[in-house]
């Protein structure tokens, strides 16, 4: 019997462990469908490039065919094991622009709201670099540094945006988001530091919390509507556990994961439910609604020289030394996190914001780094960052060891496919400038013949994909038609919440670990204190006029 039951061990659900486990009166429970983080290509951070491929720490979902990226069924990958996604991602820190906090302040009122927001990222980041300031911590678990490695290209592809009139940035979690710059990534010491390196690995021997992994979460139990246990399978038995009677049970399986659960459980709308079998607990129609994601496209192009991470005969010495660098003194190209320059600008002087970023890789990277391109190069990660398309997770079958569906519905919205023009323009603008251009030998893909906007265009709809940041399926909002409300609780239910990248009512401008890390510390916070909306809301006005005044 536990007071509070975690599903899924990822960037939130280490957060949500750590927290209230720091209780010794409570008994938590993690839930985890893949095996423990011991892998060493998880720690090591070039390991990425070898981590796409991996089934047992990957999820390696598959979307629904895309009606506008000519019916392709796009790989999606999602961490399954301790630290979630954040075991197997790309390690870049962005918090997002401080307009997307004020959007979710909108949705959910102030204590989601960007003084909240900032007040939390620095209560949780530890940074090597900048000192405790207005922008930055340097007091919580969440390690995060400058790279240690950085390939002279990504140095050339900044001192390109530069040339080609986009200011450079020192810090895109700083005063302002534009410009060109390098990435702060979440590493400590040339190794990556996941959710579960940050907030679990330090408290495993806390004898309230115990950590179940392999666990494939099947159904949330229910007596009426109140969630009393989850049922999981664990080497191919059915086991269950049990919250005491005021205990919780929290989501954290992500955008994917968390509505497909709770689907699977009963909650969700009422005839798609029942089309697939499943008895109806609660008749909550924005169930997995409201999908958004970070469409991406890439230019890659061959170097005239050996700069760039390749593979190749030639390569061999530099691998050589780069293995013994990483292991004996933590550093080398190994540590790097391969996207290690990049920026955000905006797709047309009109726009208010950043709405496009880029990641440059020194390298290339072919189909997620699942299919092997030989050679020297480079690629350029060009996505869209406030996209208008939605989507949805729906069901497929009853099943819980099935995938759910997929269906981003990807450039739904026309605007969405302007943006990502404009996007292509912009970055071969950048790679063309001097500083770039002397290492260009011919551009790979889209290739020089592909010139006119229907010539991009149809370039996009061969090639775009994922770039990893799925979110909103299960909205939070003050409005009784969202998921779960401002304290996270699913709306109709007892005894339940969501805490994870589900629940945000707009994807943010950036990468979304950070952001999704946060939402699970104001969550806990909610949890230990026993906040009510009403008490959340003047608590948020006390925070807030704190902060102003610390500003001021």
């Amino acid at each position: 019997m536990y007071d509070y039951i975690i599903v899924g061990a990822g960037s939130a659900g280490c957060v949500l462990a750590n927290r209230l486990s720091a209780d010794p009166s409570k008994r938590v429970c993690l839930l985890e469908a893949g095996p423990r983080d011991t892998n060493p290509l998880i720690h090591m951070p070039l390991g990425i490039a070898l981590l796409s491929n991996s089934k047992k720490l990957n999820w390696a979902f598959q979307t629904a065919p895309q009606q506008n990226l000519n019916g392709r069924s796009l790989f999606w990958p999602r961490g399954k094991t301790l630290g979630g996604s954040s075991s197997i991602n790309a390690m870049v820190y962005i918090r997002g622009h401080e307009d997307d906090y004020h959007a979710w302040e909108q949705a959910a009122g102030r204590y989601w709201g960007w003084y909240r927001a900032l007040e939390l990222f620095k209560r949780l980041e530890c940074n090597q670099r900048f000192d405790k300031s207005e922008h930055h911590g340097v007091d919580g678990e969440l390690a995060v540094s400058d790279l240690k490695y950085i390939n002279p290209l990504s140095k050339a592809f900044v001192q390109a945006g530069m040339e080609a009139n986009i200011n450079f940035n020192g810090d895109f979690n700083g005063e302002y988001q534009d410009g060109v710059g390098f990435y702060q990534v979440t590493q400590k010491n040339g190794q990556r530091w996941s959710s579960a390196r940050a907030f679990l690995h330090g408290v495993l021997s806390r004898p309230n919390l115990d950590i179940i992994t392999d666990a494939h979460a099947s159904k949330i139990l229910f007596e009426d509507r109140k969630a009393v246990g989850v049922s999981y399978i664990k080497k191919n038995m059915h086991h269950q556990v049990k919250t005491t009677s005021g205990g919780e049970v929290l989501l954290s399986l992500g955008a994917v994961g968390t509505p497909h659960l709770l689907m699977l459980s009963g909650v969700g709308a009422a005839a798609e439910l029942k089309e697939h079998g499943v008895s109806l607990v609660h008749d909550l129609p924005e169930v997995g609604k409201n999908l958004q994601d970070h469409l991406d496209i890439t230019l890659m192009c061959a170097a005239n020289s050996r700069e760039p991470i390749g593979v190749a005969l030639s390569f061999i010495p530099r691998g050589v030394s780069g293995l013994f660098s990483y292991v004996f003194k933590r550093e080398g190209f190994l540590t790097s996190n391969v996207a290690e320059s990049g920026g955000f600008v905006k797709s047309s002087p009109d726009r208010d914001r950043p709405n496009l970023q880029f990641h440059f890789l020194p390298t290339y990277l072919k189909d997620h780094g699942r299919k092997i391109a030989g050679g020297y190069g480079y690629t350029l990660h060009i996505c869209d960052l406030l996209p208008k398309s939605r989507g949805r997770i729906g069901l497929k079958s009853a099943n819980p060891l099935q995938p759910p569906l997929i269906d981003p519905n990807y450039l739904s919205d026309h605007e969405d496919i302007k943006t990502m023009i404009a996007g292509i323009k912009i970055g071969r603008a950048i790679l063309q400038a001097p500083s770039m251009a002397k290492h260009f030998k011919h551009e790979v893909v889209p290739g020089q013949a592909v010139k006119t906007d229907d010539e991009i265009i149809e370039d996009i709809r061969r090639r775009a994909e994922t770039i990893y940041h799925p979110v909103g399926t299960c909205r939070m909002g003050k409005d009784p038609a969202s998921v779960v409300d401002p304290c996270l609780k699913i709306r109709g239910l007892a005894n339940i919440r969501v805490v994870d990248a589900s629940i945000m009512p707009h994807l943010v401008a950036g990468n979304t670990n950070a952001p999704t890390i946060m939402i699970a510390e104001n969550a806990a916070e909610i949890i230990m204190r026993n906040l009510d909306v009403e008490a959340l809301e003047a608590s948020a006005e006390f925070a807030r006029e704190g902060a102003e005044l610390e500003l001021a």
